[in-house]
């Protein structure tokens, strides 16, 4: 077993996701003491694969973060700022594409490609030049605009989920995991603390109900309906960014590769144009 020290950021995916290279981005000014990243597969793994981790490396006096895509899995707060989730600490934006989704990026990058054709016969681009930072704006809108109604149906199921009651499970002991016995081992006392586990069950599922999916999915039509959601840009906020790209890519299916512009962009992205992305630099150097 080795033994490894200092401060851990885990993040999603692979030493390819957009989540690390961001974070590379965001630790790249710290100069001493810089963290180690580690792209930890699945968010629905991500906090066993934590603990794997340490347990494998055996951690001296380690501090870490666990940070992720915010998802459908928390509401952003009207402060710009990290989201605590769990163990975790959230995006504000609902996943890293949302941060990139910058028309005067896009712009930049679509300009400075066709000027390199230019100078470069032996080029690839396949494009004309930038339609310009106003089409590309109507372009974002009007993806965005056209997922609405899914979005809506995306988050008003999100609030099921979201309810501690909806992500209860039924478990096969009441006493917290298989070596810790209960008081009494007789089938009678096992059997009513098995009926109450059922009955805690039941009244957890009881609580998904069409009546409460339609409440919720009222509140996201009155809210994605206002007129500054979109003059406000809250859609790159609250959709899902990668809802987004495809859009993007399917109204205008002419246009540039997205992914291609999201591998030149997370070089070129200002972090400190985005508070919570300030905060999560704060939060990496005060680590120990």
């Amino acid at each position: 077993m080795s033994v490894v020290s200092g401060k851990i950021i885990f993040c999603e995916g692979k030493q390819t996701s957009l989540d690390f290279r961001l974070l590379n981005r965001i630790v790249e000014n710290i100069l001493t003491n810089k963290p180690t990243i580690v792209p930890s597969g699945s968010k629905f793994t991500l906090s066993i694969f934590v603990q794997g981790y340490f347990s494998r490396e055996g951690a001296i006096n380690q501090q870490s973060i666990i940070f992720r895509d915010r998802d459908f899995d928390a509401r952003p707060t009207t402060n710009i700022g990290l989201i605590p989730f769990q163990s975790m600490l959230l995006t504000h934006r609902a996943c890293v594409e949302n941060y990139l989704f910058n028309a005067d990026l896009i712009h930049n990058y679509w300009h400075t490609k066709y000027i390199e054709k230019q100078d470069n016969p032996t080029s690839t681009w396949g494009h004309k030049d930038s339609p310009g930072v106003e089409a590309i704006s109507g372009w974002i809108e009007e993806a965005a605009r056209s997922l609405q109604d899914y979005q809506t149906v995306r988050w008003a199921l999100a609030d099921l989920l979201q309810s501690s009651a909806s992500r209860h499970q039924l478990k096969t002991t009441w006493t917290g995991g298989s070596g810790k016995l209960p008081f009494s081992l007789t089938l009678h006392d096992c059997q009513t603390q098995a009926v109450a586990l059922i009955n805690q069950f039941q009244q957890a599922v009881g609580t998904v109900t069409l009546d409460r999916f339609e409440q919720s999915l009222a509140v996201y039509q009155q809210q994605f309906s206002q007129e500054e959601f979109w003059t406000q840009k809250q859609y790159l906020i609250w959709f899902h960014g990668k809802d987004i790209q495809k859009a993007m890519q399917q109204h205008k299916s002419q246009y540039i590769s997205l992914k291609d512009f999201f591998d030149w962009a997370l070089n070129e992205i200002d972090v400190n144009q985005y508070p919570d992305l300030i905060e999560l630099q704060n939060r990496i150097s005060s680590l120990q």
